[in-house]
């Protein structure tokens, strides 16, 4: 990068170089890293298109670039993802958060009234991306958060900080529902657990090989904790309790036969998300 290197400049050179890599979307891509390396948002990028850059702006970009070349993911690399309307914070310890859960979120709020105080429980909370939204989107709402991984916990709790929810979501380390005790019980579970199986993930996305194995895989079948998940969740129901699990492509049979082989759940439903994939399975206690 000699002469004089503008952000427009910049800009298209990304665009093109991310396009040749066959990254998918390279302009977006582009975007996001000059506007992170440059600590701006994207419409003060797009106001200072012709402000040229120093050396050491642009030395912060090409770091970027050679990272992003190795398919290490845009989130990752800027150090925040957006789901369901707000930014959290995500670093390689934590799954970073797709539109496909936001079905999940969706159902959620349908069953949880704005006007009533609820129990909550979010398994396999990782980012604490659902257990922070639900506590944002309702304001009653009290959430447990579990997770087996001390380092995903330190970044939900910086994330519940961040959105002012601190106070109603209590986080808590162990094996699902290890980290709980015996008496605990919740309207509503909530999880999205690791559901790729084993021999699946080398023939995933390069972006993939990046976030966390265990938030990934469960299994050769990619069913080894939602098996554990179905089979002793309505130990933790109130009555009247509902439980919603996010499930992989092609699932989601599977998993509403395991919820209903749990004599005490009962109208176990699926629900697709924006690709028409059944992404999440429903089931209320008996």
């Amino acid at each position: 990068m000699t002469d004089v290197w503008t952000a427009r400049r910049l800009l298209a050179w990304m665009t093109q170089d991310f396009k040749a890599q066959e990254l998918g979307t390279p302009r977006l891509d582009a975007e996001l890293l000059i506007s992170h390396a440059l600590n701006v948002d994207r419409v003060r990028l797009y106001m200072d298109l012709e402000r040229p850059l120093s050396n050491a702006e642009l030395a912060a970009v090409k770091a970027l670039v050679v990272r992003r070349r190795q398919r290490e993911p845009v989130a990752y690399l800027v150090g925040q993802r957006e789901f369901y309307r707000r930014e959290f914070k995500v670093t390689s310890a934590v799954l970073i958060p797709r539109p496909d859960t936001e079905t999940l979120i969706e159902r959620a709020c349908a069953f949880l009234p704005e006007d009533q105080p609820r129990r909550v429980l979010d398994l396999c909370t990782g980012s604490g991306a659902i257990a922070v939204t639900l506590a944002a989107e309702r304001a009653l709402l009290s959430v447990v958060a579990t997770d087996l991984s001390e380092a995903a916990l330190a970044i939900a709790a910086e994330n519940a900080r961040k959105h002012g929810v601190e106070a109603r979501v209590e986080l808590r380390q162990g094996d699902l529902f290890a980290a709980l005790t015996d008496d605990a019980r919740f309207d509503l579970v909530v999880a999205n657990p690791p559901y790729i199986r084993e021999d699946e993930l080398p023939q995933l996305a390069a972006e993939l090989q990046h976030e966390p194995r265990m938030a990934l895989t469960s299994g050769p079948e990619g069913l080894d904790v939602l098996t554990r998940l179905c089979a002793e969740v309505d130990r933790y129901l109130n009555a009247s309790g509902l439980v919603l699990f996010e499930v992989g492509a092609g699932q989601a049979e599977r998993v509403s036969q395991l919820l209903a082989a749990n004599v005490r759940l009962t109208d176990v439903t699926a629900h697709r998300d924006l690709g028409s994939i059944e992404r999440v399975v429903e089931a209320k206690l008996a």
